[in-house]
């Protein structure tokens, strides 16, 4: 089983490529191969469709995910046999500088679940200053948190492969 993650920073690895690390580990505990690459990188298209299950990390700007991570989803096709992401099990992961913002993760999921007809893990993770050290690194708390997330994720991508019903279900648009 492959599971990709996907940082959305514009601005490089930091916070976000972080936690979505930490779910990557989740999912490699349970024996799932796991890769991380950049919203930005030339072929991130291919590897989505290639992927059994994908975790989109942002930080959040203006309440939403990274413009970066727009982009993406745009070159993504939801038509007939090229919709990469249809049935595709995906988890919500985003950084903000407030916990106001964790709501940024609603908006996201309703994008994935709604348009593209993702399997969702839910709740998604909101992680805000609290959850990273003076340096940068994510606390402990935080860091369990995200590997049990992606051995979910794992759980969800193996009954996703098993049920005929959770493959067939479409967007009614």
């Amino acid at each position: 089983m492959k599971i990709l993650g996907i940082d959305g920073s514009p601005h490089g690895p930091g916070k976000t490529a972080k936690v979505v690390g930490h779910v990557l580990e989740g999912a490699a505990s349970q024996g799932a191969a796991v890769d991380l690459i950049t919203c930005g990188a030339p072929d991130a298209v291919n590897r989505i469709a290639e992927a059994d299950a994908v975790v989109f990390g942002s930080p959040t700007y203006r309440a939403s995910h990274s413009s970066a991570l727009r982009v993406l989803l745009e070159k993504i096709d939801r038509d007939g046999a090229k919709a990469p992401l249809l049935a595709t099990p995906a988890a919500v992961v985003m950084t903000g500088g407030s916990v106001a913002h964790f709501l940024g993760t609603e908006d996201l999921a309703g994008v994935l679940r709604g348009f593209f007809g993702t399997q969702v893990l839910a709740p998604s993770l909101f992680f805000h200053p609290l959850h990273f050290d003076s340096e940068g690194n994510t606390v402990p708390d935080a860091i369990e948190q995200c590997r049990t997330h992606g051995a979910a994720l794992w759980e969800l991508t193996a009954a996703v492969r098993n049920s005929t019903a959770l493959k067939s279900l479409k967007p009614l648009v």
